[in-house]
């Protein structure tokens, strides 16, 4: 007999992450259509830091402060959603250095390569999408495989 999906992940919410993810096509595309900018949050983030340039400063820290604060509403709408993290914060900190460094070096994130140049059919953003996805299921693996997981 096949097990149902439910019964394989158990804790999924499929509906929320379709939701979820169709809100994040929709930003995607409003900046797109409306500024002709990529939605990409490692390159916004830089813009508002001052470490790039293109988008002006004003749509770049907009979006980036609209990330946590949208998350915070939704929150006081729906209910705080429980997360998971590492039990320290230093290996949180290097964690998201180097995801920081692989950003730079692959020229965009998840989101813009994932999420905007996918959907452009952008040949670099398909390579990199499919080597963020095999590094993130062979670092799990490995995690796991020593015992670390979380």
């Amino acid at each position: 007999m096949i097990p149902m999906f439910s019964e394989i992940f158990p804790h999924a919410a499929p509906l929320r992450g379709l939701a979820g993810g169709g809100l994040i096509g929709l930003a995607a595309a409003i900046m797109l259509l409306g500024n002709g900018r990529i939605a990409g949050v490692s390159g916004l983030l830089g813009r508002t830091l001052a470490l790039g340039g293109g988008t002006p400063w004003s749509i770049a820290a907009s979006f980036i402060a609209g990330l946590p604060l949208g998350a915070l509403l939704l929150s006081m709408l729906l209910g705080p959603v429980p997360a998971h993290f590492p039990p320290s914060l230093a290996l949180l900190g290097v964690a998201g250095l180097i995801t920081g460094i692989g950003t730079r070096l692959g020229s965009g994130c998840t989101s813009g390569h994932g999420v905007c140049g996918m959907s452009r059919l952008s040949p670099r953003s398909l390579l990199a999408t499919a080597t963020f996805m095999a590094s993130g299921m062979a670092t799990v693996a490995l995690v796991n495989l020593a015992g670390a997981g979380w």
